[in-house]
Protein backbone atom coordinates (compact mmCIF):
# COMPACT_ATOMS: atom_id res chain seq x y z
CA UNK A 1 0.00 0.00 0.00
CA UNK A 2 1.23 3.68 -0.80
CA UNK A 3 2.16 5.66 2.18
CA UNK A 4 0.32 8.80 2.88
CA UNK A 5 1.02 11.44 5.69
CA UNK A 6 -2.15 12.23 7.11
CA UNK A 7 -2.94 13.95 10.30
CA UNK A 8 -6.20 13.11 12.22
CA UNK A 9 -8.97 15.89 11.23
CA UNK A 10 -11.64 17.42 13.44
CA UNK A 11 -14.52 14.65 14.18
CA UNK A 12 -16.89 17.54 14.24
CA UNK A 13 -15.96 18.63 10.60
CA UNK A 14 -17.51 16.27 7.69
CA UNK A 15 -14.10 14.56 6.25
CA UNK A 16 -13.80 13.28 2.98
CA UNK A 17 -11.29 11.70 1.50
CA UNK A 18 -10.40 11.44 -2.38
CA UNK A 19 -7.49 10.78 -5.20
CA UNK A 20 -5.36 14.34 -5.03
CA UNK A 21 -3.94 16.31 -5.43
CA UNK A 22 -6.40 19.09 -5.88
CA UNK A 23 -8.12 19.65 -8.88
CA UNK A 24 -8.84 15.94 -9.72
CA UNK A 25 -12.42 14.77 -11.18
CA UNK A 26 -12.00 12.66 -7.72
CA UNK A 27 -12.49 15.95 -6.04
CA UNK A 28 -15.07 17.48 -8.35
CA UNK A 29 -17.27 14.07 -7.40
CA UNK A 30 -16.74 15.25 -3.48
CA UNK A 31 -18.09 18.25 -4.27
CA UNK A 32 -20.92 17.16 -6.47
CA UNK A 33 -21.92 15.13 -3.55
CA UNK A 34 -21.16 16.46 -0.44
CA UNK A 35 -20.85 20.25 -1.41
CA UNK A 36 -17.84 22.87 -0.91
CA UNK A 37 -17.89 22.65 2.70
CA UNK A 38 -16.25 19.59 3.64
CA UNK A 39 -12.82 19.12 5.07
CA UNK A 40 -11.18 17.36 2.03
CA UNK A 41 -8.85 14.75 2.63
CA UNK A 42 -5.77 14.58 -0.99
CA UNK A 43 -4.53 10.73 -0.72
CA UNK A 44 -1.63 9.76 -3.12
CA UNK A 45 -3.09 6.81 -4.33
CA UNK A 46 -6.85 5.24 -4.50
CA UNK A 47 -5.54 2.76 -1.89
CA UNK A 48 -4.87 5.36 0.94
CA UNK A 49 -8.56 6.29 0.26
CA UNK A 50 -9.63 2.91 1.73
CA UNK A 51 -6.85 3.26 4.25
CA UNK A 52 -7.85 6.90 5.57
CA UNK A 53 -11.26 5.79 5.99
CA UNK A 54 -10.56 2.38 7.44
CA UNK A 55 -8.02 3.99 9.99
CA UNK A 56 -10.69 7.05 11.32
CA UNK A 57 -8.58 9.63 9.21
CA UNK A 58 -11.75 10.85 7.26
CA UNK A 59 -15.50 9.74 7.73
CA UNK A 60 -15.94 9.30 4.07
CA UNK A 61 -13.82 8.40 0.88
CA UNK A 62 -14.59 8.55 -2.57
CA UNK A 63 -12.94 6.64 -5.78
CA UNK A 64 -13.20 5.94 -9.29
CA UNK A 65 -14.00 2.72 -10.27
CA UNK A 66 -15.63 2.94 -13.83
CA UNK A 67 -15.17 5.02 -16.79
CA UNK A 68 -18.18 4.82 -19.80
CA UNK A 69 -15.67 4.49 -22.58
CA UNK A 70 -12.55 2.82 -20.75
CA UNK A 71 -14.13 0.45 -18.51
CA UNK A 72 -13.25 -0.73 -14.80
CA UNK A 73 -10.68 0.99 -12.63
CA UNK A 74 -8.96 -1.96 -11.16
CA UNK A 75 -7.28 -0.81 -8.44
CA UNK A 76 -10.38 -0.06 -6.74
CA UNK A 77 -11.78 -3.43 -7.42
CA UNK A 78 -8.61 -4.94 -6.20
CA UNK A 79 -9.17 -2.74 -2.99
CA UNK A 80 -12.80 -3.89 -2.81
CA UNK A 81 -11.82 -7.65 -2.69
CA UNK A 82 -9.74 -6.65 0.73
CA UNK A 83 -11.78 -3.82 2.34
CA UNK A 84 -13.86 -3.89 4.93
CA UNK A 85 -15.28 -0.79 4.09
CA UNK A 86 -18.86 -0.13 2.77
CA UNK A 87 -20.14 1.62 -0.56
CA UNK A 88 -23.07 3.96 0.88
CA UNK A 89 -23.54 6.06 -2.38
CA UNK A 90 -22.59 6.40 -5.94
CA UNK A 91 -21.83 9.77 -8.28
CA UNK A 92 -21.76 10.33 -12.09
CA UNK A 93 -19.34 12.70 -13.21
CA UNK A 94 -19.55 14.21 -16.69
CA UNK A 95 -16.14 14.19 -18.18
CA UNK A 96 -15.09 16.85 -19.73
CA UNK A 97 -11.44 16.60 -20.80
CA UNK A 98 -9.52 20.19 -22.01
CA UNK A 99 -6.10 20.87 -23.15
CA UNK A 100 -4.09 23.65 -20.62
CA UNK A 101 -1.38 25.36 -20.42
CA UNK A 102 0.00 27.92 -18.67
CA UNK A 103 -0.69 31.70 -19.34
CA UNK A 104 2.38 32.03 -20.93
CA UNK A 105 2.29 29.24 -23.27
CA UNK A 106 1.99 28.89 -26.92
CA UNK A 107 0.25 26.16 -27.63
CA UNK A 108 1.62 25.35 -31.22
CA UNK A 109 5.30 25.11 -29.18
CA UNK A 110 3.77 22.49 -26.96
CA UNK A 111 6.10 19.22 -27.15
CA UNK A 112 4.52 17.00 -24.10
CA UNK A 113 1.04 15.95 -23.09
CA UNK A 114 0.53 15.34 -19.69
CA UNK A 115 -2.31 12.92 -17.83
CA UNK A 116 -3.53 10.18 -15.97
CA UNK A 117 -3.58 6.96 -18.62
CA UNK A 118 -7.35 6.33 -18.50
CA UNK A 119 -7.70 10.61 -19.68
CA UNK A 120 -4.86 10.19 -22.55
CA UNK A 121 -6.98 6.86 -23.55
CA UNK A 122 -10.30 9.03 -23.32
CA UNK A 123 -8.50 11.36 -26.02
CA UNK A 124 -6.00 9.51 -28.30
CA UNK A 125 -7.41 10.20 -31.46
CA UNK A 126 -7.88 13.79 -30.80
CA UNK A 127 -4.34 13.89 -29.63
CA UNK A 128 -2.87 11.79 -31.89
CA UNK A 129 -4.64 13.96 -35.23
CA UNK A 130 -3.77 17.68 -33.15
CA UNK A 131 -0.83 16.39 -31.85
CA UNK A 132 0.63 13.52 -33.18
CA UNK A 133 4.44 14.19 -32.43
CA UNK A 134 3.79 15.34 -28.67
CA UNK A 135 5.50 13.22 -26.04
CA UNK A 136 3.17 11.96 -23.37
CA UNK A 137 3.86 11.21 -20.19
CA UNK A 138 1.14 9.20 -17.62
CA UNK A 139 0.90 10.67 -14.21
CA UNK A 140 -1.04 9.58 -11.37
CA UNK A 141 -3.86 11.82 -11.76
CA UNK A 142 -4.50 14.97 -13.45
CA UNK A 143 -3.88 17.65 -11.33
CA UNK A 144 -0.37 16.12 -10.84
CA UNK A 145 -0.69 16.77 -14.95
CA UNK A 146 -1.67 20.03 -14.19
CA UNK A 147 1.43 20.94 -12.04
CA UNK A 148 3.81 20.08 -14.20
CA UNK A 149 1.93 22.43 -17.06
CA UNK A 150 1.89 25.33 -14.37
CA UNK A 151 5.80 24.63 -14.15
CA UNK A 152 6.83 24.24 -17.74
CA UNK A 153 5.13 26.20 -20.71
CA UNK A 154 6.02 23.49 -23.25
CA UNK A 155 3.65 20.82 -21.43
CA UNK A 156 0.54 20.95 -21.90
CA UNK A 157 -2.31 18.92 -19.39
CA UNK A 158 -5.03 16.69 -20.48
CA UNK A 159 -7.89 17.95 -17.36
CA UNK A 160 -10.85 19.59 -16.23
CA UNK A 161 -12.15 23.16 -15.60
CA UNK A 162 -11.53 22.85 -11.78
CA UNK A 163 -7.48 21.86 -11.94
CA UNK A 164 -7.35 24.76 -14.57
CA UNK A 165 -8.86 27.01 -12.15
CA UNK A 166 -7.11 25.99 -8.98
CA UNK A 167 -3.93 26.02 -11.38
CA UNK A 168 -4.15 29.11 -13.02
CA UNK A 169 -4.19 27.50 -16.63
CA UNK A 170 -5.54 28.59 -19.99
CA UNK A 171 -7.60 26.24 -21.84
CA UNK A 172 -5.78 25.81 -25.10
CA UNK A 173 -8.29 23.77 -26.38
CA UNK A 174 -11.54 22.47 -24.81
CA UNK A 175 -13.45 19.33 -25.06
CA UNK A 176 -11.34 17.17 -26.74
CA UNK A 177 -12.33 14.07 -25.33
CA UNK A 178 -13.60 11.55 -27.98
CA UNK A 179 -16.51 10.66 -26.99
CA UNK A 180 -18.95 13.09 -26.08
CA UNK A 181 -20.89 10.95 -23.55
CA UNK A 182 -17.66 10.76 -21.45
CA UNK A 183 -18.51 9.72 -17.50
CA UNK A 184 -16.76 7.99 -14.74
CA UNK A 185 -18.71 6.54 -11.57
CA UNK A 186 -17.61 6.99 -8.35
CA UNK A 187 -18.10 5.08 -5.33
CA UNK A 188 -18.65 6.75 -1.70
CA UNK A 189 -17.21 4.63 0.70
CA UNK A 190 -17.94 4.51 4.66
CA UNK A 191 -17.52 2.05 7.83
CA UNK A 192 -21.18 1.63 7.81
CA UNK A 193 -24.04 0.66 5.67
CA UNK A 194 -26.51 2.83 5.14
CA UNK A 195 -30.27 2.20 5.02
CA UNK A 196 -32.98 1.32 1.87
CA UNK A 197 -34.70 4.13 0.54
CA UNK A 198 -36.51 2.58 -2.44
CA UNK A 199 -34.60 3.47 -5.50
CA UNK A 200 -31.33 1.11 -4.53
CA UNK A 201 -28.74 -0.55 -5.81
CA UNK A 202 -26.46 -3.31 -3.91
CA UNK A 203 -22.97 -4.31 -4.96
CA UNK A 204 -21.87 -7.60 -4.22
CA UNK A 205 -18.30 -9.71 -4.98
CA UNK A 206 -18.67 -13.48 -5.36
CA UNK A 207 -16.74 -16.52 -5.60
CA UNK A 208 -17.17 -19.26 -7.31
CA UNK A 209 -15.50 -22.73 -7.21
CA UNK A 210 -13.29 -23.57 -10.48
CA UNK A 211 -16.49 -25.85 -12.17
CA UNK A 212 -17.79 -25.76 -15.21
CA UNK A 213 -21.31 -23.80 -15.02
CA UNK A 214 -20.48 -21.55 -12.26
CA UNK A 215 -21.52 -18.39 -13.97
CA UNK A 216 -25.10 -19.76 -15.19
CA UNK A 217 -25.69 -21.11 -11.44
CA UNK A 218 -25.56 -17.40 -10.16
CA UNK A 219 -27.69 -16.11 -13.07
CA UNK A 220 -30.33 -18.49 -12.27
CA UNK A 221 -31.41 -16.90 -9.04
CA UNK A 222 -31.49 -13.38 -10.78
CA UNK A 223 -33.68 -15.21 -12.95
CA UNK A 224 -35.66 -16.41 -10.77
CA UNK A 225 -36.62 -13.60 -8.36
CA UNK A 226 -36.72 -11.08 -11.30
CA UNK A 227 -33.94 -9.17 -9.56
CA UNK A 228 -32.29 -6.77 -12.91
CA UNK A 229 -28.44 -6.76 -12.71
CA UNK A 230 -26.56 -3.10 -13.50
CA UNK A 231 -23.03 -4.93 -14.18
CA UNK A 232 -21.26 -7.80 -13.72
CA UNK A 233 -17.43 -8.14 -14.25
CA UNK A 234 -14.94 -11.24 -13.53
CA UNK A 235 -11.39 -10.15 -11.69
CA UNK A 236 -8.65 -12.28 -10.56
CA UNK A 237 -8.72 -13.72 -7.04
CA UNK A 238 -5.27 -12.70 -6.12
CA UNK A 239 -5.47 -15.76 -3.87
CA UNK A 240 -4.81 -18.63 -6.74
CA UNK A 241 -3.91 -18.65 -10.10
CA UNK A 242 -6.69 -18.28 -12.43
CA UNK A 243 -9.14 -18.44 -10.05
CA UNK A 244 -11.49 -15.38 -10.84
CA UNK A 245 -14.21 -13.06 -8.87
CA UNK A 246 -17.11 -11.63 -10.02
CA UNK A 247 -18.56 -7.97 -9.65
CA UNK A 248 -22.09 -7.93 -9.95
CA UNK A 249 -24.49 -4.75 -9.62
CA UNK A 250 -28.06 -5.12 -9.09
CA UNK A 251 -31.00 -3.26 -8.12
CA UNK A 252 -32.50 -3.47 -4.46
CA UNK A 253 -31.12 -3.23 -1.18
CA UNK A 254 -30.04 -6.03 0.83
CA UNK A 255 -33.31 -4.99 3.44
CA UNK A 256 -35.51 -6.14 0.84
CA UNK A 257 -37.40 -9.40 1.17
CA UNK A 258 -36.51 -10.58 -2.52
CA UNK A 259 -32.83 -9.54 -2.09
CA UNK A 260 -33.34 -11.49 1.15
CA UNK A 261 -34.80 -14.64 -0.48
CA UNK A 262 -31.75 -14.34 -3.35
CA UNK A 263 -29.06 -14.30 -1.10
CA UNK A 264 -30.88 -17.53 0.39
CA UNK A 265 -30.46 -19.16 -2.64
CA UNK A 266 -27.43 -17.57 -4.07
CA UNK A 267 -25.37 -19.51 -0.55
CA UNK A 268 -26.39 -22.47 -1.87
CA UNK A 269 -24.55 -22.51 -4.86
CA UNK A 270 -21.38 -20.18 -4.88
CA UNK A 271 -18.21 -20.25 -2.22
CA UNK A 272 -18.40 -16.77 -0.33
CA UNK A 273 -20.45 -13.78 -1.02
CA UNK A 274 -19.06 -10.92 0.22
CA UNK A 275 -21.58 -7.66 -0.07
CA UNK A 276 -19.93 -4.35 -0.47
CA UNK A 277 -22.52 -2.26 -0.26
CA UNK A 278 -26.50 -1.42 -0.43
CA UNK A 279 -26.58 2.24 -1.67
CA UNK A 280 -28.98 5.03 -3.20
CA UNK A 281 -28.38 4.57 -7.01
CA UNK A 282 -27.79 7.73 -9.06
CA UNK A 283 -29.72 6.40 -12.01
CA UNK A 284 -31.52 2.88 -12.79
Amino acid sequence: MATTMITKLDEKNLSVAFLGPRGTYSQAAVIEHFGSTCELLECAGIEDVFAAVEEHYADFGVVPVENSTEGAINNTQDCLLHSSLKIIGEKIVSIEHNLLANQEADGSKIDTIASHQQSLAQCRHWLKKHYPKARQIECASNAEAALKAQKDSRIAAVAGLLAATIYDLKIVHASIQDQDHNSTRFLVLARQGTAATGNDKTSVLIHTENKPGALFRILQPFEKFQVSLSKIETRPSKQEAWEYVFFIDFEGHIQDQAIKELFAQLQQCTAEIKVLGSYPAAFN
